[in-house]
């Protein structure tokens, strides 16, 4: 038994030693890498543990400079402060039933095979047959109308309340003259979603 505490013992310590001997070479290391550290290390007596335990922050990646002149990014929207939940409801849910109602008035006037409109799961889809299908929904955390086209593909449309209308940010086009100009020209005639 007094044989096994020894061995025990002895590990222990080898292990204490192999932790010391890896906060020195850390310490260093840290020294070293940057002079903000020398005064961290004088500061803690040279202390290894005390050094590696300091409130300052060592990173690998250098930080980002910008330019004399660089603008700064634009920090996260909170789409919450911009328009209450319910005027997005009403706004997004009378866009997509104009537009089912205009669309299905359109469908009937056309003799398109494959041409169906449905709604469901405040979700609308338009399958044109073979010219492929639009889908339009809300997305309310964001605060948009969605467009998945088979002409221009997916689209974000914010409320411009300025135009009161639902418009494509990165280009400015408005959802309702974007689907009059690619249902129209799938479809041969002319769609009026105003």
């Amino acid at each position: 038994m007094a044989v096994r505490k020894l061995i025990l013992g002895l590990t222990a310590a080898r292990r204490a030693s192999s932790r010391a001997s890896v906060l020195l070479r850390a310490s260093s290391l840290l020294e070293a890498s940057t002079s903000a550290s020398h005064g961290t290390a004088a500061a803690t007596n040279g202390s290894p543990r005390a050094l590696l335990f300091s409130s300052r922050v060592f990173s690998s990646t250098p930080p980002a400079k910008q330019s004399a002149g660089d603008v700064p990014a634009p920090s996260a929207v909170d789409h919450k402060l911009i328009m209450p939940e319910d005027k997005f409801h009403k706004l997004a849910d009378d866009t997509i039933h104009d537009l089912l109602e205009k669309l299905e008035e359109y469908g009937d006037s056309q003799q398109m095979d494959g041409f169906d409109i449905d709604y469901g799961n405040q979700v609308l889809t338009l399958r044109l047959g073979d010219l492929g299908t639009y889908v339009v929904n809300k997305q309310t955390p964001n605060r948009q109308i969605w467009l998945s086209s088979p002409v221009s593909g997916p689209a974000r449309f914010d409320w411009d309340a300025a135009t009161d209308s639902w418009v494509y940010r990165r280009t400015g086009v408005n959802l309702m003259r974007l689907l009059e100009k690619e249902i129209g020209e799938l479809c041969g005639t002319p769609v009026d979603l105003s």
